[in-house]
């Protein structure tokens, strides 16, 4: 029995029944934790989420094998879709600094009214808030939609929807958006050295595609090569204000 997680969800006043409808499983499954068995690294960081507590607090064993592995990789989803949208919202809340967002569309991210209303706020209150969407007209947007097997012009469509939704961001203080035409390997999102990176495969939507959440622990690692990437295509980019 995982006492652990046992008494913080008896502290969170929550079911079994609850964390699975939250994170999309089956309650044999959370039962299953309850009695025992470790979950997948990205349940691990979702229940924890969730529960409000540290992942060490419910697996300390499991989680420091993971560390002895990479101090860097804070945990890998199997799909972007699996990401529970607390934790994105906790992490672009938990930027002191800076946030970054380096997409096509990102249209899960700009139709989450509650994520736009957290990227102001964060503006407001100093955070250096960075957002680069795809150029509808770029060539490699209409590959991209291609490759997913939407079409062209559907990602093209897609961009234009999250332009029309984050043009009023434009004018907020702290956030500045640009479109970029690049050819876009991974999909990025920053919150000061925390990176959220979902990764692009040919034929695969990167909803379905799987994501690493990485911290920046040294000068060379793989975050930093990652934020590289993002200072590289915003310094290509266009203002979004002169193409609208």
């Amino acid at each position: 029995m995982n006492e652990n997680l046992r008494h913080a969800l008896i502290r969170a006043r929550l079911q079994p029944v609850d964390i699975a409808a939250r994170l999309a499983v089956d309650p044999k499954t959370v039962n299953r934790w309850l009695r025992g068995r470790v979950p997948h690294p990205r349940h691990r960081l979702a229940v924890a989420d969730l529960l409000q507590v540290d992942e060490t607090d419910l697996w300390a064993e499991d989680t420091r094998r993971g560390r002895e592995l990479s101090e860097e990789i804070k945990a890998v989803y199997s799909h972007r879709w699996a990401i529970p949208a607390d934790t994105w919202r906790k992490f672009f809340e938990s930027a002191e600094h800076e946030i970054g967002i380096l997409v096509y569309s990102g249209l899960f991210l700009v139709e989450d009214a509650g994520l736009l209303r957290i990227l102001t706020e964060r503006a407001q209150a100093g955070v250096r808030v960075r957002i680069l969407l795809g150029d509808p007209d770029s060539l490699h947007v209409a590959e991209r939609g291609v490759d997913e097997g939407a079409g062209g012009d559907v990602m093209a469509a897609r961009v234009r929807n999250a332009l029309a939704i984050c043009l009023p961001l434009q004018g907020a203080e702290g956030i500045e958006i640009r479109l970029h035409g690049t050819v876009l390997y991974n999909s990025i999102y920053r919150a000061d050295d925390e990176l959220l990176v979902n990764l692009h495969a040919y034929g695969t939507r990167a909803s379905d595609a799987p994501v690493i959440y990485l911290k920046r622990t040294e000068s060379d690692s793989a975050a930093a090569i990652y934020l590289d990437s993002f200072e590289r295509i915003w310094a290509k980019a266009q203002f979004m204000n002169k193409r609208l």
